[in-house]
């Protein structure tokens, strides 16, 4: 295994992409370059590119995802975007994720759940999914904890969140023209509520 490049990462002076016989192998920092004799030329061991693989990166990139985890929350895609985005591999990153789920530091359907929770009286029904969606939870999970929360009255809470965001609006649904009725109706869709259920109420 020859190490045939050798370049610094975007925005970053102590990071090096390495490359071996000719593609991309991992990235490395400073001080290990030169604990494994990496240079341009250079010959790398087996048991270098070993320990490498599966000892200094996964510990790596374990550090590196409890430290994004200080600061908040993250869905198991988020995870899987932040650690590719710092050049881990597939198997390090699903290392990584596995790791992070056994102890409880990743959790979809609790990351779902507190979600909605929060925005439950704020959000429609539809934006939460698309919201929890663009997070990487699928749409089976949000439409079970979603229920489970509304439970029953799940109507009436959209019913509810629309009456307030005309309340917001100042919407007068007797005064209101057809040019009004039209903008509220675009504003209240694009909030996600369903079409039936803005008709009702302007």
């Amino acid at each position: 295994m020859t190490i045939t490049e050798i370049t610094e990462t975007p925005g970053s002076k102590c990071r090096y992409r390495i490359f071996i016989d000719e593609e991309f192998a991992f990235v490395l920092y400073k001080g290990e370059l030169r604990s494994y004799g990496i240079s341009i030329g250079n010959e790398l061991s087996a048991e270098a590119y070993h320990e490498i693989i599966e000892k200094t990166l996964p510990k790596r990139a374990k550090k590196r995802a409890l430290h994004l985890l200080k600061s908040r929350r993250y869905t198991e895609k988020q995870m899987r975007d932040k650690l590719a985005g710092g050049d881990y591999s597939i198997p390090v990153i699903n290392q990584t994720i596995a790791y992070l789920q056994q102890y409880g530091y990743i959790d979809d359907s609790q990351y779902a759940r507190d979600y909605i929770d929060y925005h439950i009286n704020r959000k429609s029904c539809r934006r939460i999914g698309l919201d929890l969606l663009n997070k990487g939870i699928p749409n089976e999970i949000t439409s079970v904890i979603y229920s489970e929360a509304a439970g029953a009255d799940s109507e009436e809470l959209e019913n509810t969140l629309i009456r307030k965001w005309l309340e917001k609006k100042k919407y007068a649904k007797d005064s209101a023209d057809l040019k009004e009725k039209q903008r509220v109706f675009a504003f209240l869709a694009r909030k996600g509520f369903p079409a039936d259920s803005i008709r009702r109420f302007i």
